[in-house]
């Protein structure tokens, strides 16, 4: 259970797996345990390093200051300490932003960049959204309750055809020794309302791939091919069936797309 001291967060990660490193950076409300359904086809390729931000995970204290340019730089700070740049850093939704906050402010440390059911914008639904669930949960609603409200904007429409999936995931959520806790997820919340992504396109410089899901509830798909189309060197693919937590909908979708998009299956990607 490795840990890295920064001057005022101890950062928690997990590591593993050979090859050239590739950095996973976590969404909203999630931690380096949302990877799960991606490690073992990634660790056969790749160096997996998977942090969790700042109010999630083990990473201690819950309340220090967050903010999305924040967790840049803890991403950053760690890929140094590990001597693991330049990677290949992917981020899932808010980690999509934090993703492409680090390609901007170091693009010495990324090689090349996947952003997953992410694009540089805010939309004030989701943060409406979010607000909504803290103040379910700040009056005392069941914690599988807030779960089920949030659900049906993660998941592809089909995931509810098989209840006892969604009851699955209900109770690794509320079993999870390490899951957030409204505190915390208030602190996070209120660093994506303050976010600003205005600009943030051009300055990402590297080759990127963004992973958009063609059911996506939080980031519609037109939307997001519009607020991407000023990133330089970005190729754009589409996993059809699935909702905006595609790495679960479609998790061999999405580890295929990774592993072509490093050139670890022999093939090297382009940009459109």
């Amino acid at each position: 259970m490795p840990d890295l001291a920064l001057s005022d967060v101890t950062l928690h990660y997990e590591i593993g797996g050979a090859g050239p490193p590739l950095l996973l950076l976590a969404g909203m409300v999630s931690d380096s345990a949302s990877w799960a359904p991606l490690v073992e086809p990634l660790e056969a390729h790749f160096t997996v390093i998977r942090p969790d931000n700042r109010t999630t995970g083990r990473t201690r204290p819950w309340d220090a200051a967050v903010s999305v340019a924040a967790m840049a730089g803890d991403a950053a700070a760690l890929l140094e300490a590990l001597g693991q740049g330049p990677a290949h850093v992917a981020g899932h939704s808010m980690g999509g932003l934090i993703a492409m906050e680090l390609a901007a402010a170091r693009p010495d440390l990324v090689s090349r960049l996947t952003v997953m059911a992410s694009a540089p914008m805010r939309m004030a639904r989701n943060v409406f959204l979010f607000r909504t669930l803290l103040a379910l949960r700040a009056e005392g609603m069941a914690e599988d309750l807030w779960l089920r409200a949030l659900f049906p904007w993660l998941f592809h429409p089909s995931a509810f055809d098989l209840p006892e999936q969604i009851e699955a995931g209900i109770r690794a959520g509320l079993d999870y020794p390490y899951a957030q806790s409204a505190e915390a997820m208030a602190h996070q919340v209120s660093a994506l309302e303050a976010y600003d992504p205005a600009g943030l396109g051009p300055r990402v410089q590297v080759p990127t791939l963004a992973l958009l899901a063609g059911n996506d509830a939080l980031i519609p798909e037109a939307e997001a091919r519009a607020a991407l189309a000023d990133i330089p060197a970005l190729r754009v693919e589409t996993v059809p069936r699935a909702g905006h937590s595609l790495h679960w909908d479609a998790p061999k979708a999405v580890a295929e797309a990774l592993i072509r998009s490093s050139g670890a299956d022999g093939a090297s990607a382009s940009a459109r």
